[in-house]
């Protein structure tokens, strides 16, 4: 939403102020117009969504002291994620076109353009009140931001009893990893609309998200008291490993010279710890399929999407295989692009027909992406020692493949987009025993890939929305990505100059934290050095594994519930959302939560019932004004006094600004 807001400025300054006549005539053709918007928007997203790759290289800085070649480095980072764009590009028939891939999160951004681009009366009364809350949301982030950092989680429970540890965990929730956020009301815009905007998530994924995060208090309190896995011996929440007695263990000391476990020196150290509450994550993905499972997302979209989802091996038959043989055109560049469909089909979506009097992007476009992509991405693998056989690179790619048309079609559907990284890592471990580092590369195609193809998928959809056409939308997104990868590089290595320290700690702030590389280390090393002293039946995580067995038959109850007495609606809850939102809380800043709900249910069900009409005309006009002004603060804030330019200045030591712990007063514990 930034990028949109700063481009459209940029834009109306721009048509304003260029002559139209002379040489610079031809960089001002006429007035700035919603498709140049969404093509500046869908370039930039290429370029700034951040890819996996770069955790890769920051793992090995932070924790091996390798400082990766700059130019393997850019390729590994644009190759990787070429190769997701190529893969779901060939899926765009099933994954993008028909109605029910809505893409529910872009909708706020479509209805800030038709508000600036649209002319007449209805246009003009929301592009004012889109001025109003952008305004508004702008000045007030600067104070939960950085003047009154309290507000981003103001706990009664904190305030009364500060110096409790329980307390702490169970309600306190305004630093990272500091607790559940329990009761915690969050006045920050940033934190609340974090993960999705709550305004543009429908009620039924938001009901499961719900359910799933009661559940996810419950069982993170349970397991914690009643010392589970000894997990009163470390922190409540963390990503990282750990010894017996709670310190935090030392990865290096079991590690070779080639950087594989040796087993001497792992008999010396000893096997290491997780926090109970990560297994816990660990567990609850693999049940639901979502974050780092597949398993109840697999059968809940077989169960209830049969007829969405066939298509995707339809192409199996050998009269399919010929067919597409016989009518591919090796000519990729001279294809012309044109559909031929039949527009008066009820079943095509409106967007799509509009769409198929432009030139399409053919298959064969994505399939030369994925083709050079996946050469480079072997070299790259051979010419960084990462310890990747060509083989385990074809199977975390088939993994990837599998994995896209199943969870990019349930974030289609619900808005919401699970992680299957601790997934990725387990079958990676298990086919790569002793070799962390491969596991981190294993985990960068097997995952990374279904990220990055559900981001290009939503920003296809952006485009269809939009009427910007396919090739501009397929020419924005592999420009971007190309200088996506040299800009992610460089602003990698600033952070970890500049943050090294805070990188490395427990908790971190609520500015700064270093959870995702500590995440994808100890996931490495426990999952690619370690998966059999840790997972295998009889080890004391066996269940971790065992949770994707036993989430396969999660969805099937609640089917047959719903076949035979339908009245009961159990077609209302999606079984992999339940699941995945049980380990929900491992991670981060959890004050936003019961805000988030506030807003979702206010939204989605207050609104939508109560007030239909006003809902459809400003409900996703005021999502887009407060993510976009807040995003324009942050971005401001950041680089002023935040510390991304370098330097960090925080707000002088107040009560609402509590430089020495936590902002919401609870104990400090890590």
């Amino acid at each position: 939403m930034f990028i949109a807001v700063v481009s459209y400025i940029l834009g109306v300054f721009m048509e304003t102020f260029i002559p139209r006549r002379g040489l610079l005539r031809y960089l001002n053709p006429g007035p700035f117009n919603k498709k140049e918007n969404a093509f500046i928007v869908i370039m930039a997203s290429a370029s700034a969504n951040s890819a996996l790759g770069t955790e890769v290289l920051a793992v090995q800085r932070l924790y091996y002291n390798i400082t990766p070649n700059a130019g393997a480095s850019v390729f590994l980072l644009f190759s990787s994620q070429l190769l997701s764009y190529g893969i779901g590009g060939m899926m765009r028939s099933i994954l993008l076109y028909p109605s029910k891939m809505l893409y529910p999160g872009v909708l706020p951004l479509l209805s800030m353009f038709d508000a600036l681009f649209e002319g007449g009366m209805a246009a003009r009364r929301k592009l004012r009140v889109f001025y109003i809350v952008f305004t508004a949301i702008f000045f007030w982030e600067l104070f939960p931001e950085w003047i009154f950092p309290l507000l981003t989680g103001l706990s009664i429970m904190c305030l009364a009893v500060p110096n409790n540890a329980a307390v702490s965990r169970v309600f306190g929730g305004t630093n990272g990893n500091e607790g559940l956020g329990l009761l915690s009301i969050c006045f920050d815009w940033q934190y609340i609309s974090s993960g999705v905007n709550p305004m543009t998530i429908p009620l039924k994924a938001q009901f499961s998200n719900f359910l799933g995060y009661l559940l996810c208090m419950v069982v993170f309190v349970a397991v914690y008291y009643n010392n589970i896995w000894k997990a009163q011996n470390f922190p409540f929440l963390s990503q990282l490993l750990f010894y017996e007695n709670g310190t935090q263990y030392n990865q290096t000391l079991i590690l070779d010279a080639n950087y594989e476990i040796d087993p001497t020196l792992l008999a010396e150290q000893g096997v290491p710890y997780y926090s109970s509450t990560w297994i816990v994550y660990l567990l609850s993905s693999n049940l639901a399929s979502s974050p780092n499972g597949l398993a109840a997302t697999f059968t809940h979209l077989l169960l209830w999407n049969w007829d969405d989802m066939r298509s995707a091996w339809s192409w199996m038959t050998l009269s399919s295989i010929k067919k597409t043989w016989a009518n591919f055109d090796w000519k990729f560049w001279q294809a012309d692009g044109m559909r031929t469909q039949d527009v008066d089909d009820e079943d095509i979506d409106p967007h799509y027909k509009q769409m198929l009097k432009y030139p399409d992007a053919p298959n064969s476009w994505y399939f030369v992406v994925f083709l050079v992509a996946f050469v480079i991405s072997l070299v790259v693998l051979y010419k960084t020692n990462s310890t990747l056989p060509w083989w385990g690179f074809l199977i975390s790619l088939l993994l990837a493949t599998v994995s896209i048309l199943f969870f990019c079609a349930l974030a289609a559907i619900t808005g919401l987009m699970f992680i299957i990284q601790p997934f990725v890592q387990m079958i990676g471990g298990y086919l790569h025993k002793g070799l962390p580092v491969a596991n981190m590369y294993f985990v960068l195609y097997g995952y990374n890939s279904v990220t990055q193809a559900n981001l290009l998928l939503r920003d296809l959809k952006i485009a269809q929305y939009a009427k910007l056409p396919p090739r501009a939308a397929f020419t924005a997104q592999i420009l971007g990505t190309l200088l996506g990868a040299i800009l992610n590089f460089i602003m990698m290595n600033s952070i970890i100059d500049n943050q090294r320290e805070i990188l490395l700690s427990v908790q971190g702030t609520n500015i700064w934290s270093g959870q995702q590389p500590q995440m994808y280390n100890s996931q490495a090393i426990a999952w690619g050095g370690l998966s059999h002293e840790l997972f295998s039946a009889g080890q004391r995580y066996q269940w971790v594994p065992w949770a994707y067995v036993i989430g396969l038959f999660i969805p099937v109850p609640f089917w047959v519930i719903h076949r035979y007495w339908p009245k009961l609606r159990a077609d209302y809850l999606y079984t992999p959302i339940i699941a995945y939102f049980i380990g929900w809380l491992c991670v981060g800043i959890n004050s936003s939560i019961l805000s988030y709900f506030t807003v979702a249910f206010l939204s989605q069900w207050w609104l939508r019932r109560r007030y239909p009409r006003w809902f459809a005309k400003y409900n996703y006009i005021i999502a887009a004004a407060l993510d976009g002004g807040t995003q324009v603060m942050v971005f401001i804030l950041s680089f002023a006094v935040q510390g991304a330019g370098g330097t960090s200045h925080l707000f002088p030591a107040w009560w609402g600004a509590n430089q020495g712990g936590n902002y919401d007063h609870c104990l400090y514990l890590n």
